[in-house]
């Protein structure tokens, strides 16, 4: 083999070793997931202690995902590893309702992504 093609497959398998790690069918369920967190206009989240909309917290999600994108290869590895707890203080996220009823962020994610 040439030097030159030796870089060739070098180059091409660089390429696909960095490929975003989800699939198009699980990036699609993770985005659901966001936008079924986006829409709960009844809920607060709270993340370390502080509260945040379902909006502000789509967008937090979106942009953790973005950030561990390579880690992240189904919806339940979105879940685990960006939608559950902080990275910082390891403090689980959670959703308070009106109702008073409070969930682990993790927890109802789950429930959804099996009713998808």
């Amino acid at each position: 083999m040439t030097t030159k093609l030796i870089m060739q497959l070098f180059c091409l398998l660089c390429f696909f070793v960095n490929l975003p790690a989800a699939e198009p069918a699980e990036k699609a369920k993770i985005e659901a997931l966001i936008t079924h967190i986006q829409g709960l206009e009844n809920a607060t989240f709270v993340r370390n202690g502080s509260d945040y909309s379902a909006a502000n917290a789509a967008k937090f999600l979106r942009a953790k995902w973005e950030h561990h994108e390579k880690e992240v290869q189904t919806a339940a590895d979105f879940i685990a590893k960006v939608a559950s707890a902080s990275g910082t203080s390891g403090k689980p996220y959670v959703i308070h309702f009106k109702d008073g009823k409070e969930t682990p962020c993790g927890e109802y994610l789950t429930a959804q992504l099996k009713k998808q």
